[in-house]
């Protein structure tokens, strides 16, 4: 299977789209040249082919497919997963962390597990929100940023808010401009369901945060409350 999805994304790509990608990244990626839609299609058509799988046999496919190292493979695999979203828990978390540890290497790929596959293990078992705090510590900027936006559809529900004004407390004054774009990223979705909430939390850290954090942050405001945030 992983030799047949090979040959298929070599047959899609393109070396404009390849280019095209490469634009989008400060870190160096290894495309196809596939596009989106097309790796949305090609999820589709395997998970026809893998859905009946033991579970073991699908993590076995997805975790190859990270290996290889190629942009598309990662965010297939992310799609692909995503079509079990119902079935994701403890294990799954566990195993998407370690996705995220061991390959997930820039921003694309971290938003595709985030916003695909986290998400879907929180919302199962609510209870897995509390460990996100944990990897604000780490020293792979990935995964600080993973802690804020496994969170951000959670936010634009007004769920989880002690948990996620926790974890933008503890990056709050992170120098990594990535991270900062997450964290900002996850109170702008917040704002929209708890918006008193969020904007109290960031009048308290308007001196001591990025510029950049606030702006994204501030996106969906009104008036009054960019004046509260911005100044």
């Amino acid at each position: 299977m992983l030799a047949r999805v090979d040959a298929r994304l070599r047959e899609l790509g393109t070396p404009e789209v390849a280019a095209t990608a490469r634009r989008f990244f400060k870190e160096p990626v290894d495309p196809y040249g596939v596009a989106a839609p097309q790796i949305r299609a090609l999820g589709r058509e395997l998970y026809g082919e893998v859905k009946a799988w033991p579970l073991a046999e699908r993590n076995k496919l997805c975790t190859a497919l990270w290996k290889t190292g190629k942009l598309e493979s990662g965010g297939l695999a992310a799609y692909l997963y995503s079509r079990f979203g119902k079935q994701c828990g403890r294990c799954e978390f566990q195993l998407f962390e370690r996705w995220i540890d061991r390959y997930v290497k820039n921003w694309a790929h971290t938003d595709a597990v985030c916003t695909l596959l986290m998400e879907a293990s929180i919302r199962n078992e609510p209870e897995l929100a509390r460990e996100l705090a944990g990897w604000t510590e780490s020293k792979n900027r990935w995964k600080r940023r993973a802690a804020a936006v496994s969170l951000v559809k959670a936010g634009r529900r007004g769920e989880h808010l002690e948990t996620i004004l926790e974890v933008a407390a503890r990056m709050m004054e992170d120098g990594d401009e990535m991270v900062q774009k997450g964290v900002g990223w996850m109170l702008k979705e917040t704002h929209e369901k708890r918006p008193r909430e969020v904007v109290d939390f960031l009048e308290k850290w308007k001196e001591r945060t990025s510029r950049l954090l606030l702006r994204y942050a501030a996106e969906k405001m009104n008036a009054n409350e960019r004046k509260r945030v911005l100044g």
